[in-house]
């Protein structure tokens, strides 16, 4: 995201799953928010109506996958998996592969993700954690040759770069201060050693439809109520879409921090407290 930031383009990130922490990164790398994609939650017109709300505007979206691609609501199918999200949105996928201490073996791996379902279209591959150029090579020619796939880039093993976790994940980035010049950095050393055309290239997908009827986005311009929002780095974990679907509907929204004491807005015909780390 932070590398395609550089190219010029407006860049829109999604997260597979119900994931509040990661397109905290997402919104603060590309400048708009990040939104998540969940087909256990919602159903698949729905998941189309939020990556296609989302992405207006911008050039390119990227999102990121959860736990192992095909990693869902059980271990017998792919609901709620990225590859099921991949199929929804029929977007190409760039399987990114941990390579360190193999060569020939990743190829085995990529094999095993394009025969395990029919579905998915895996169009690339990024090798990651790898030693140097040298074993970039050998792992590239064998994918190459064996998966009849691109392998558009790598990531090194060692390269200084570490996002600090606690008990729930990642620390959100709403708590991590200034953090443009590790974006920066990141966007650098992707650019130094993946093929960014060539992922552009490939992420020409086909045109997605959705019904019209019953949009979640439309609704009235009467306002039918006035709701106050607990919003700062205590209570943050929030879906974008709750929020746009009830102005939609005709919700006023008033924002209010708990963590600073300010006082609950005067006139509210109800409080919305979503999650995050009160504590």
């Amino acid at each position: 995201m932070a590398a395609l930031r550089k190219k010029g383009l407006a860049v829109q990130g999604f997260k597979c799953g119900p994931d509040y922490i990661d397109p905290t990164y997402h919104t603060a790398v590309t400048k708009r928010v990040s939104r998540n994609l969940d087909s256990w939650m919602l159903t698949k017109e729905r998941v189309l109506e939020v990556f296609m709300h989302g992405s207006q505007g911008s050039d390119i979206s990227i999102i990121e996958g959860v736990m192992g691609f095909y990693d869902g609501k059980n271990p017998e199918s792919n609901e709620g998996s990225t590859a099921e999200i991949s199929m929804i949105l029929k977007s190409p996928v760039i399987l990114v592969v941990n390579c360190e201490s193999m060569a020939r073996s990743a190829a085995a791996i990529v094999k095993g993700f394009q025969m395990f379902s029919d579905g998915p279209k895996l169009a690339a591959v990024i090798a990651n954690k790898v030693g140097s150029e040298g074993h970039y090579q050998l792992v590239k020619k064998a994918i190459e040759q064996e998966c009849k796939v691109p392998v558009i880039g790598y990531v090194k093993r060692d390269m200084d770069i570490e996002i600090p976790e606690r008990h729930l994940g990642l620390i959100p980035s709403i708590e991590r201060g200034e953090l443009e010049p590790f974006f920066e950095k990141l966007g650098d050393l992707i650019t130094e050693t993946i093929d960014l055309d060539k992922l552009l290239e490939i992420a020409e997908a086909e045109p997605l439809k959705i019904s019209e009827t019953g949009s979640l986005f439309v609704g009235s311009k009467e306002k039918i109520a006035k709701i106050a929002v607990a919003r700062d780095a205590a209570f943050n974990f929030y879906y974008p879409e709750n929020l746009e679907i009830m102005e939609a509907k005709g919700v006023k929204l008033v924002y209010f921090s708990p963590l600073k004491d300010e006082e609950l807005p005067s006139d509210v015909d109800g409080l919305y407290i979503g999650g995050g780390f009160p504590e």
